[in-house]
Formats: C-alpha cells, structure tokens, sequence
C-alpha cells in the first residue's frame, strides 16, 4: 500500500495552486507576480526587499536544516512552526467525519484542535499520573487494533507537559503495526534537551514515519515561528500540495539563516549547557518546598509539579509578575503545574515568589 492511498482522494487527485515564485524562481525582472516595483523597508540582511514574494521553500535554508537533522534535503518541508505542520498533516491524510487521529493526552493540545477543525474522529489512549504519567505502550497497540479509522498516531518526545520519551524500541513495533495503514508523527520539539536519539534516523526506514521538528525551543527562537516536517518524499509531496504558497516570510527566511551559521550554533550550544545547569538548580530549589508533593523532572525544559491548590498558587504567582503554567479544566492535571526552566534572574525570582507562599500557607 502506498502513501498516497492513505491520504485524503481529492488531495490526490488535484491540482495544487503553482505560484509566481515558483514558476519562475531566480532574479531578473520580475513582472510575473503583480509586486510592488519599490520597497518602503529594506530590511538588514534580507536576501530580497519586501515587495517581493520569497521562494516558497528557500533552497539555503533547506540545505542548512538538511544538514542540523542530518536528512536529504528531498525529506524536508519548511514550515511556520510545528502548529502548521501538524495542520497540514491533518488536512491532507483525515477525511471529516471518517478518519481518526490517535493522541495520548495530556500532551500538546493542537494535536486535538487540528483534528477538530478538520472534523476528525479523536481517539485518546490516555496517560494516569499513577505511573507518572508514562504512555501506556500496549494500550496504543491495542487502540490501533481495534480502531481501523485512525489515520495518524501523535506522539511527542519528550512530551508536554510529562517531559517522558517515546522509546525506539516502541516506536518501531508501532511503525510495523501501522505500517500499511497510519503515520506516525513524532513531535520532537523539545528534542535538543535530551541525550537520547532523534527518530530521523529512521525516516530512511520507514515511509509511515513523520518527524516535527522546530527552532522555536533550543534555538531560542519561537517568534521566528520555522519549523520542518521531515518525512520521506511521499509525504512530503503531498503536503506541498494544500500548503500556502510562502509559507516563511523573508525576514523569517534570513534570520533563520543566520541563526545556522556556525558560530551561533557554538553559541546555541553553549545556551543549551546553559539550561541544563539551570534545570538541575531549579530542581533542587524545587525540592525545598514541603507544599510540592510529586516532581516530575522529564528531559525537557520544563518540570511539572504537583500541589494542591495548583490553581490558586499560580495566581498568587501571577499578582507578583511570575506566570507558570496551569491546567484549569482538565481533570487529570488540575493539581500540577508547569515550570519552564528560565535564566538565573528567573529563577531567582520564582523562588522568591515561591518562599513568600511558603511562609503565608
């Protein structure tokens, strides 16, 4: 069974839009396109002015995240963030009200609102913070056994707001299983923060694997909003079907750019030894409080702690200018909070505000 026969027919079977840019790439005198002849702003560093369509997925930049995932450069799509990927993937591979997306909740909330805005069918295997959260492997397995809707299986590793991995192991029993019949996308956007092995190394494998990938968490970069779907040709074709003509705006394009250059990602790795330092201290900071009753550190840039009223110390929190994360409305996680591990000054702050509870309760 190939690809595209699990993806939506009519995505198949048209014709994708074919702008300007991609029609006719390069410089020269462009009157293809009905830009602007003038550019009120010049932006430092842009490749081009802004009366100008970008390239839809610039060649430079493809080349650059070819080379920081270590794929070809034909697996890749640029994105604007994971969000579109994941909206992409959902649009192109459920049909509303026929086809389901499998989630292990908690986890990252755009997995279900893509689902939903497509009008797919939603089937949660989720996770009990009686084990600590740990996805339940054979109850995967089991969903997909039973339900033949489902079309893509979300995974995050490490995932929001657990911090636990998918292990290889798993993910490779679960590619078999699905393999003639589902993707599997692994949500990887916190993957720098963890010593353990990307599942790119794997896309040459299997052609029912997708990876997500962004810049927008170790790289220190989530206004910049570029992200990659990585994935063999296949669907990566398909997605460049229903995806909008230029997806990375030229300033995007450019930072980005920079961002890759070889003496920053010795700085981005120095930032990310940086953090790391910073976690264990927060942690241990952490520790202290006897109003905490569970830490759960995972390996990402987070931890999740749990307290009761969860909700009320984010408040008193908020009122003193330090925002956490809560969960109102979800039943498994309103007694936990999220804390992303900050800078030192950061740090040092939330302690304060976490002393000053500490003392009134």
């Amino acid at each position: 069974m190939s690809i595209e026969s699990l993806a939506r027919p009519e995505i198949v079977a048209m014709t994708p839009y074919s702008s300007a840019r991609k029609e006719a790439p390069g410089e020269g005198v462009l009157l293809n396109a009905n830009e602007s002849p003038w550019s009120l702003i010049e932006p430092a560093g842009a490749q081009r002015g802004l009366n100008r369509y970008p390239d839809p997925q610039p060649a430079e930049l493809v080349t650059a995240l070819a080379n920081l995932y270590e794929v070809d450069e034909q697996n890749i799509l640029v994105t604007r963030g994971s969000d579109e990927g994941i909206d992409l993937l959902t649009r192109v591979f459920c049909r509303a009200g026929q086809d389901a997306v499998l989630q292990c909740p908690p986890t990252f909330g755009m997995y279900q609102i893509a689902a939903q805005t497509q009008g797919a069918h939603i089937v949660s295997v989720p996770r009990s913070d009686t084990n600590g959260f740990k996805l339940d492997r054979q109850a995967v397995l089991d969903a997909l056994d039973r339900d033949d809707r489902i079309k893509l299986i979300y995974l995050t590793s490490p995932n929001n707001p657990t911090g636990d991995l998918v292990e290889e192991d798993f993910l490779k029993d679960l590619l078999n299983a699905c393999r003639e019949r589902a993707l599997v996308v692994v949500d990887e956007a916190y993957s720098e923060f963890c010593a353990a092995p990307s599942a790119t190394g794997l896309i040459s494998r299997y052609e029912n694997l997708v990876v997500l990938r962004t810049l927008s968490k170790a790289w220190g970069a989530a206004g910049l909003r570029c992200g990659v779907v990585l994935a063999q040709p296949p669907v990566i074709s398909l997605l460049g079907r229903v995806i909008a003509p230029y997806p990375l705006p030229s300033p995007v394009i450019s930072l980005a750019l920079r961002m890759l250059a070889p003496d920053m990602m010795k700085r981005q790795h120095g930032l990310l030894g940086r953090i790391r330092d910073n976690k264990q201290a927060l942690l241990a900071a952490l520790r202290n409080y006897s109003f905490i009753t569970d830490i759960l550190p995972g390996e990402a840039n987070f931890v999740l702690i749990k307290m009761d009223p969860a909700a009320e110390l984010v408040d008193f929190c908020a009122k003193r200018n330090v925002i956490l994360r809560a969960f109102p409305g979800n039943p498994v996680l309103q007694d936990w909070i999220r804390i992303s591990v900050g800078s030192e000054e950061e740090i040092r702050a939330l302690t304060g505000v976490l002393d000053a509870w500490e003392r009134q309760s």
